[in-house]
């Protein structure tokens, strides 16, 4: 080990390869815990996956999506503004400013923390050193008496699709498409597809989106779930449930997909969203006796080591929730679990799906309740019918309150609506406070801020709290 030390270029308590959100949040907890920390990262800026194609660059598009609805539904600018329709690279361009803010501030966040980033790409050696490929073309060795896996996931891609063709895109590269499509198909009807096929549909593409289950997103709340289904046709989005692709064909002109099912649908470009890989095919885990499953994905324990006892692994290469709320808990956590303090795995995360409009949710459904036998009520509010929905034309959706009926806990929160991702947070807050604090009782006796988005956990708790007291 000694020998390994010496010969090694650079040597640390803490390797950390990738510098997306949780290997920024574990190199940065080290860092503060005194510790001697490195991190490599294979782009040449930091920031990861999530700053460069995934969460950042995506929501950054929705934002502006958005605003084009409120302008063209808003009857005052209709008549001062400019109708042109915008086309997507336009749109593109001005979501993109976003991330060198994004790159510079993380950057800072690593210089302040005097935390060393080498860019390249790593490949293990032994458990406890990895070959650096970097950028420049040169080569190094480090040594880390601690290594935290980190590198993130990429779309899944099939190996008889070619992706290489110029009307075909997954997550990333849809990213970089050039031309407008009028038709879109988006195969894959997860989070990421629900939300692209919002996007696409606020610009004015006709939209095919093609889900191999039953429902959309049948994780989340049935009624959230039917709500999202109901305003994306409504928004022009045509979904198909309960099919399977059996190939794709592409022209200079138009692609199309073949279903299983014997449809046969012909657009200007497909879009495929159907799963993600961790990325891992690169590090040279044979070396080390560690084997990724056939997604790429990383198995860890309870404090996120890998079954190589100096390594870890956190963040979306270990698999769901594989969200940049969760990987910055999961960094904070391993750092914390190595360097002494007690491990706090991520729990009870809460879903942020940004389809327009939005979603959120934190605890059970009413689904899983009924089927636990636990007694619960419903409190409901109607955006529509909140000031601050009416003033904003934010009107569209609600938030749902599932409660005990008999300790008026809050089991789960549920919204879909303007600012859903925000104020489910309030609901997570009390959810989490210890015996009595948990209580539905706390919305009517504290004053929310009059007209709020907020205030609907007023509204809906009086609506549950009154189905109680009519039985």
């Amino acid at each position: 080990m000694t020998g390994r030390k010496k010969s090694a270029d650079h040597s640390y308590d803490l390797l950390v390869i990738g510098s997306g959100p949780a290997g920024e949040s574990a190199a940065i907890a080290a860092a503060k815990a005194g510790k001697r920390v490195g991190v490599v990262e294979n782009r040449a800026l930091v920031g990861g996956g999530c700053a460069h194609k995934g969460t950042i660059p995506s929501k950054s598009l929705r934002h502006v999506v958005k605003q084009i609805l409120q302008f063209k539904a808003n009857s005052l600018f209709r008549e001062i503004g400019d109708s042109r329709r915008l086309t997507f690279p336009r749109v593109l361009q001005s979501a993109a400013k976003v991330i060198p803010k994004q790159v510079e501030l993380h950057t800072n966040f690593y210089v302040r923390n005097r935390v060393t980033v080498h860019m390249g790409q790593a490949s293990f050696s032994n458990p406890n050193v990895i070959n650096l490929a970097m950028l420049d073309g040169g080569t190094e060795t480090i040594h880390a008496d601690k290594i935290v896996i980190a590198t993130g996931s990429r779309p899944y891609r099939p190996v008889d699709i070619d992706f290489n063709h110029p009307r075909i895109y997954d997550s990333d590269t849809i990213l970089e498409m050039q031309h407008t499509p009028r038709h879109i198909i988006i195969y894959g009807a997860g989070v990421i597809g629900c939300e692209y096929a919002s996007i696409f549909s606020g610009l004015g593409m006709r939209v095919d989106l093609i889900n191999n289950r039953e429902r959309l997103l049948s994780f989340l709340d049935d009624e959230i779930s039917d709500a999202l289904s109901y305003h994306l046709r409504d928004s022009g989005v045509t979904v198909r449930h309960g099919e399977e692709y059996e190939a794709i064909e592409a022209s200079d002109s138009s692609v199309t997909l073949f279903l299983k099912s014997g449809k046969r649908l012909k657009a200007d470009a497909i879009l495929w969203c159907n799963g993600r890989s961790g990325n891992t095919d690169q590090l040279n885990l044979a070396a080390i006796g560690l084997e990724a499953d056939h997604r790429g994905n990383l198995k860890v324990d309870a404090e996120y080591r890998t079954q190589i006892e100096n390594i870890y692994a956190v963040g979306d290469v270990i698999g769901w929730p594989s969200l940049a709320s969760s990987s910055y808990g999961q960094g904070r956590a391993v750092s914390g679990g190595i360097f002494g303090d007690e491990c706090r795995p991520v729990q009870d995360v809460p879903t942020g799906i940004y389809t327009l409009p939005e979603i959120s949710s934190v605890g059970k459904t009413e689904t899983e309740l009924t089927q636990a036998k636990v007694p619960y009520e419903v409190g409901r509010a109607l955006f529509k019918n909140t000031a601050r929905g009416q003033i904003s034309g934010e009107d569209v959706g609600m938030l749902k309150l599932l409660f005990h009926v008999d300790t008026l806990e809050i089991l789960g929160v549920h919204c879909f609506g303007a600012e859903a991702a925000e104020i489910v947070h309030i609901g997570q807050a009390i959810m989490t406070q210890k015996g009595e604090g948990n209580n539905i009782h706390y919305f009517l006796n504290n004053i929310f801020n009059y007209p709020t988005m907020a205030e609907a956990y007023r509204v809906a708790a009086l609506d549950g709290i009154n189905r109680i007291s009519r039985r």
